[in-house]
């Protein structure tokens, strides 16, 4: 949690918003490669959601299909720990792609308002106080 705060503090806080004109384009690229990266994590982890999809729906018939079938307790029991363990499995997918686009979302609106104290900074000098 430091690690994150402190370089959150360095890109999009205080001294990142009102060095010289070289060191506030410096970190309005590092702010704008953060959001890209998020958003290209956002797009790799939904896109491995959406592909599990298919063999998810396809394990899950097939588990169905040997708990109807099951002829004992023990059978029964395994077909529906199976299907557990899957619905665990799709939970994780849908709580990585959920953080994942949190983060993104969390990264975009950082740059947003580190862009706009960069904008008042720079009218600031511009007035010339």
């Amino acid at each position: 949690m430091q690690d994150i705060q402190q370089a959150f503090n360095g890109r999009y806080k205080g001294a990142a918003l009102t060095g010289d004109h070289a060191q506030m384009v410096a970190n309005a690229n590092a702010r704008w490669e953060d959001s890209v990266g998020a958003f290209q994590d956002a797009l790799q982890v939904q896109a491995g959601v959406v592909g599990n999809i298919e063999g998810a729906r396809t394990t899950m018939d097939s588990l169905v299909s040997a708990s109807q079938s099951a002829t004992g307790a023990l059978q029964a029991t395994q077909a529906g720990n199976q299907l557990l363990a899957l619905q665990s499995q799709q939970l994780a997918d849908l709580t990585a792609a959920v953080a994942a686009q949190g983060r993104a979302q969390a990264l975009q609106s950082a740059r947003q308002a580190a862009e706009e104290a960069e904008g008042r900074e720079r009218f600031r000098r511009f007035m010339g106080n």
